[in-house]
């Protein structure tokens, strides 16, 4: 009868790599602009300032309802203060605690959500400032209606769209490095 008996075979230690070859993987640094920053929140704060301040100056006009162009600018505005001010206040509390935000949905989701307000603000911006031209340059109708205001109200909802550029551009990288 062949019975198997115990034998202790010798294990080789692993073959230890070059750190050339396979270098270790590095954490990116947290860039100034990124969620969790100070720079993140500073340019929520722009964002939500510029976008106030065009919802504002839009809805003291009487006749703004009137233009579709600048209904859709209201909208767009509103979303872009909303979306700005509760990224502000995550961002306040991430500094407090001292916590990155580098979550990979988190990422995914302010990612999906600048694009989102990216698009409606430039859009709602671009539709305002063609219908600006019209009023002022084309049909030359100032007198009756209140250009300064359309103006002023599209420039700074093109002043949100620039200081969301940034934060896109930054959290699309830190997404797209994953």
């Amino acid at each position: 009868m062949f019975v198997s008996r115990p034998a202790v075979h010798p294990v080789e230690a692993p073959p230890l790599t070059d750190a050339a070859e396979n270098p270790p993987r590095v954490r990116m640094k947290d860039i100034q602009g990124m969620p969790g920053t100070p720079g993140g929140l500073a340019l929520r704060l722009c964002q939500f300032i510029f976008a106030a301040a065009a919802l504002s100056v839009m809805a003291s006009t009487s006749d703004f309802t009137s233009v579709t162009a600048f209904c859709y600018l209201v909208a767009a505005v509103i979303l872009q203060s909303l979306w700005s001010l509760s990224l502000a206040f995550l961002d306040i509390y991430a500094l407090l605690v001292k916590r990155r935000l580098r979550n990979s949905r988190a990422v995914c989701l302010f990612t999906i959500g600048d694009a989102i307000t990216y698009t409606l603000t430039f859009a709602a911006a671009c539709a305002s400032a063609g219908i600006t031209v019209v009023i002022g340059n084309d049909l030359n109708i100032c007198s009756a209606n209140p250009c300064t205001s359309f103006e002023t109200a599209t420039a700074m909802a093109f002043m949100s769209w620039f200081a969301l550029s940034p934060s896109f551009v930054l959290n699309f990288w830190s997404l797209a490095s994953r």
